[in-house]
C-alpha cells in the first residue's frame, strides 16, 4: 500500500498542488508557481498536442478521476476476500442488532 501512495497518489497530489497554486498565482515568489508559467506550460502542451491549451487541464482531470476509479477497482479486487469478509462480519452485527427484543431484560450483574 505505501507503495501505491509513493508512485500514484503523491505524483498526484504535487501535480494538483502545482496547478491549484499557479492557477491562482499564489507563487511565493517562485517562478514554476506563476500563472505565467501556468500558461506557457499549458500553451506550450496544447502546441505540441495541436489542442486548444485551456481544454488540457480539463483532460487532465478525467484521466485523473478514471485512473483513480481504475486502481481503486484494482485493490478492491485484490483485497475482495478482506472486503467480503469484512461485509459479512457487519451483516451478522447487524441482523444480531434486530433480532434481540426491546423489551428484553436487562441481565447484567452490575448494581
Amino acid at each position: 500500500m505505501r507503495y501505491l501512495i509513493l508512485f500514484w497518489a503523491l505524483p498526484m497530489g504535487l501535480f494538483w498542488g502545482w496547478y491549484g497554486l499557479s492557477y491562482h498565482d499564489l507563487n511565493f515568489g517562485l517562478g514554476f508557481l506563476s500563472r505565467d508559467m501556468n500558461d506557457l506550460l499549458f500553451r506550450l502542451y496544447g502546441d505540441i498536442l495541436g489542442i486548444d491549451p485551456q481544454t488540457i487541464p480539463g483532460l487532465v482531470a478525467r484521466a485523473s478521476v478514471f485512473d483513480s476509479f481504475l486502481l481503486m477497482g484494482i485493490v478492491a479486487f485484490r483485497r475482495r476476500k478482506a472486503i467480503w469478509r469484512w461485509l459479512q462480519e457487519k451483516r451478522a452485527a447487524y441482523a444480531g442488532e434486530e433480532s434481540v427484543p426491546p423489551s428484553a431484560p436487562n441481565l447484567s450483574s452490575a448494581p
